[in-house]
């Protein structure tokens, strides 16, 4: 699937956003390995920690339909910068989905293309706790 289809069901997730109290929107499309796309936006909460981000909406949806091996995620919303999944979906990307290619996106549609592992260097993940009981 090219990157602008996946822009495209980005945007339109974006549009289901429930972000009452930031009106900050955000949309995510997740490419499986098997050419299967789950969206999600960010749905948040009157108790912000509850919140939940588009990024781990798509990704949570995709596991629990049995998916577990991932090529891309792009992410958008109405900034003009480009914006970067937060640090808790760094990490529950990198332990669900791997080093998988992250697209970041501003509101011209621009395109920046990075790894998980290059915004979340040295993550800690299955193989620490593994190492760690030995």
């Amino acid at each position: 699937m090219s990157n602008e289809n996946l822009l495209k069901l980005a945007r339109e997730a974006l549009q289901l956003s429930y972000s009452p109290y930031s009106q900050f929107r955000v949309g995510a499309a997740l490419l499986t390995s098997s050419g299967k796309v789950f969206t999600g936006c960010n749905i948040e909460n009157s108790s912000f920690s509850l919140t939940i981000c588009a990024e781990r909406t798509a990704l949570f949806k995709a596991v629990s339909e049995g998916e577990n091996s991932f090529s891309k995620i792009l992410i958008v919303s109405d900034a003009d910068d480009f914006i970067s999944p937060c640090g808790a979906c760094r990490q529950v990307l990198s332990d669900l989905a791997g080093d998988i290619e992250i697209i970041l996106t501003n509101s011209r549609g621009e395109m920046q293309y990075k790894k998980i592992s290059d915004l979340l260097p040295f993550a800690f993940g299955r193989a620490d706790l593994i190492t760690k009981r030995k």
